[in-house]
């Protein structure tokens, strides 16, 4: 029963998040049944109030990711939060060393090129302004509102990092090539996510789960539509790099230069890359540029005397300080809740003790200039 009740908590706070706009929303479900449906997303949100989303039956347990790609490329992105705040996940992400033979040594300069090539491949990217070309009824709050409640679906599914950012890919991919209303923009987030847990989990949730946990708002026959619709809009190129696939390939640099691991440093990373999900100014950088800037607000945040920036990652990512600035100070303002404050998820969920609290660590307030100035070898 704990298990309901811990999943209907989810969609009953997005209800409220909804009917704080104001809008004409699709008929209230029975008081009994307290599962959310975003129907009713609008511009404007309030702050969750309390989230009750529920897994009928058992509870799920952790999944590991299936791993369909080519060997050489699982081990350089080989996931080290399989069990988050483990100590053996935290040792495979960060404390390999450079010597080791899994880590392919010998060619991941050439797997990093090749992933830098996919992610700039047509059809593999979003428009930078889908909002304003091509959607009429959505903006950019109602997708901030949608990704802060997959966060919290991904959560009590117990999904993969890697599945919510690429559910979010294929939200931003569909977007960008079909105009959807907002009643439909809930339908379009459980099917991405599906999708996406179809391909990363071995056990992934059902099709029932989904509608469950829209409180039933879309039937059986919806989602697998739109899921059908998803797929052959993004030509069943589900596979893309995201900021976590090169968030991992950074952190390992630093992790070698720092000697051992560091997990509050790796938490913070996967706190901001999570949140920068959020805000749609994002969506026109490349998944490599943010990940590139969530380490640079990461190493900032933590050690802010020093620099955020040094040759080596210059070198390892192809980025400059310079060219990190917009993306930095965006991801900034969402850790320091000068944007999405009122988008909670992802804060609750990085301030729990097995993730170090890393949502309660703040940045100065300002990075100084000369941190973004590039360095000369």
């Amino acid at each position: 029963m704990a298990d309901k009740e811990n999943c209907l908590r989810i969609t009953r706070g997005m209800k409220r998040k909804a009917a704080a706009a104001g809008l004409e929303s699709a008929p209230q479900p029975p008081a009994r049944k307290t599962r959310v449906a975003l129907s009713e997303i609008s511009n404007s949100s309030s702050i969750l109030g309390e989230r009750e989303v529920e897994v009928e039956g058992k509870s799920k347990k952790k999944k590991k990711s299936r791993k369909g790609v080519k060997k050489a490329l699982v081990l350089v992105q080989e996931e080290g939060d399989r069990v988050s705040g483990s100590k053996e996940g935290a040792r495979d992400e960060g404390g390999a060393k450079g010597d080791d033979p899994r880590m392919c040594a010998a060619y991941v300069s050439d797997i990093y090129d090749y992933l830098k090539d996919m992610e700039i491949h047509p059809g593999k990217q979003a428009l930078p302004d889908y909002l304003e070309k091509i959607q009429k009824d959505l903006s950019a709050n109602m997708r901030g509102i949608l990704v802060d409640w997959l966060v919290e679906v991904s959560e009590e599914y117990k999904l993969l990092p890697d599945t919510l950012h690429l559910a979010v890919s294929y939200v931003d991919r569909y977007l960008s090539l079909h105009a959807v209303s907002r009643n439909q923009l809930q339908l379009l987030g459980v099917a991405s996510m599906l999708i996406a847990a179809k391909y990363e989990e071995i056990s992934p949730p059902n099709v029932d789960d989904f509608c469950y946990i829209t409180d039933n708002t879309y039937t059986k026959q919806q989602v697998v539509k739109m899921e059908a619709d998803v797929l052959k809009s993004l030509d069943f190129e589900m596979s893309r790099p995201t900021i976590k696939t090169f968030q991992r390939i950074f952190t390992r640099v630093i992790q070698v230069k720092l000697k051992a691991p560091n997990l509050q440093f790796e938490f913070l990373g996967y706190y901001l890359a999570e949140l920068s999900l959020l805000d749609y100014g994002c969506v026109k950088f490349l998944p490599s540029l943010v990940a590139a800037s969530v380490i640079f607000l990461a190493r900032f945040t933590i050690w802010p005397m020093a620099h955020p920036w040094c040759l080596e990652l210059q070198e390892k990512t192809g980025y400059r300080p310079s060219e990190l600035k917009t993306c930095v100070h965006i991801v900034q303002d969402l850790q320091l809740c000068r944007s999405g404050a009122s988008l909670v998820a992802i804060r609750e969920k990085y301030n729990q003790h097995k993730f170090k609290c890393v949502a309660s660590l703040s940045s100065l307030p300002e990075i100084p200039d000369s941190y973004f100035e590039d360095l000369e070898s």
